[in-house]
């Protein structure tokens, strides 16, 4: 375990280090007077250098889950696999600086508490003498507490370097994402093989899984007003690759003493997203994203019980993944 974390805290300080090299050299890049292109000084002046943008988020058929196998024979993968649902709506921000050739944003959101409109299922494997199969299933309600997601990034124009019409604004871009979810599952049952359903009354689990993301990609804007007349009609999208370092905790609140499970994990992520934005008036645009993000990752599990003196850990089928959809309205308003 010693050795793992070690080599989990140099690998971050190597990932945040290529982060904290990448950025600056983005910026100074995009204020490279040689490389500068020369623009209409009637378009710069009038051009927006600030945009504030409200978003509504809702998602849908999403979930962050994990599995472990059996660190004993016959070593079956998976023990116990654990999904819960986050299907629910978030709200906040962003908040975005334009340069000439480079800008900065800034973005939060936060989950509404509520039920998700899918159940927590509950799955394990534990029995050594069959170990494919099923033996014990529940499935409860799905409660999301306060969560927040928080994005940071900076990106670069390129276009004109590369000979691509102004209508065509291509940018790559290097950033981070950290994602907290809080969900308890409640009032579900539970069927053990051969047996009847039984009730599980209350809240059953306290689950917490963070998500850093270090991610490099590109951001694309096509100006579609040349072709369909309507103001700033524009088409965006994004696509980038992150390396994911992730870890939760999973309290069982029905079990004998204080029985708590974590892992830690990395791996990466894939993350796209596809919108349309429109202008209403003179400062106000109104806009609709699809996007999805995709985490696989790997590593760790540590079982911890005070009541009986347990803490071990191992890393036999660990495995912690998310898919996530949503669907973003917004307004931007540019000063």
């Amino acid at each position: 375990m010693n050795s793992f974390c070690s080599r989990k805290v140099i690998r971050n300080i190597f990932v945040i280090r290529r982060l904290i090299f990448l950025l600056p050299m983005l910026l100074v890049i995009g204020t490279f007077p040689a490389m500068a292109t020369v623009k209409d000084e009637k378009s710069t002046v009038s051009e927006k250098k600030w945009s504030a943008e409200l978003q509504l988020k809702r998602y849908f058929r999403s979930h962050t889950s994990y599995e472990f196998g059996n660190p004993f024979p016959p070593f079956q993968a998976p023990l116990s696999r654990l999904e819960f649902p986050m299907n629910t709506w978030w709200a906040g921000g962003e908040v975005r600086r334009s340069f000439s050739r480079f800008s900065i944003g800034a973005e939060v959101l936060a989950a509404i508490p509520m039920e998700s409109d899918s159940l927590m299922k509950d799955s394990d494997w534990d029995d050594d003498s069959r170990p494919d199969i099923k033996t014990i299933y529940s499935e409860s309600h799905c409660r999301m507490e306060p969560s927040y997601m928080i994005r940071g990034d900076v990106d670069l124009k390129v276009g004109d370097w590369l000979g691509i019409p102004v209508w065509f604004d291509l940018r790559p871009v290097a950033g981070v994402r950290w994602q907290r979810f809080t969900l308890v599952a409640h009032d579900g049952f539970q069927t053990e093989l051969g047996a009847n359903p039984e009730p599980l009354p209350g809240d059953s689990i306290r689950f917490v899984q963070t998500y850093w993301q270090y991610f490099l990609g590109i951001r694309a804007v096509y100006d579609l007003e040349r072709h369909l007349k309507v103001p700033r009609l524009k088409l965006h999208g994004q696509l980038d690759w992150a390396y994911v370092d992730g870890d939760n905790s999973d309290h069982h609140l029905l079990r004998t003493g204080n029985r708590m499970t974590y892992e830690k994990t990395r791996g990466d992520a894939w993350h796209a997203s596809l919108g349309l934005k429109v202008g209403l008036t003179e400062n106000i645009n109104a806009g609709v994203e699809f996007e999805y993000l995709r985490i696989r990752s790997e590593g760790s599990h540590q079982l911890v019980n005070d009541l009986f003196g347990i803490d071990f850990s191992f890393d036999n089928g660990v495995k912690v993944w998310s898919d996530q959809f949503n669907l973003m309205m917004s307004l931007e308003y540019m000063f």
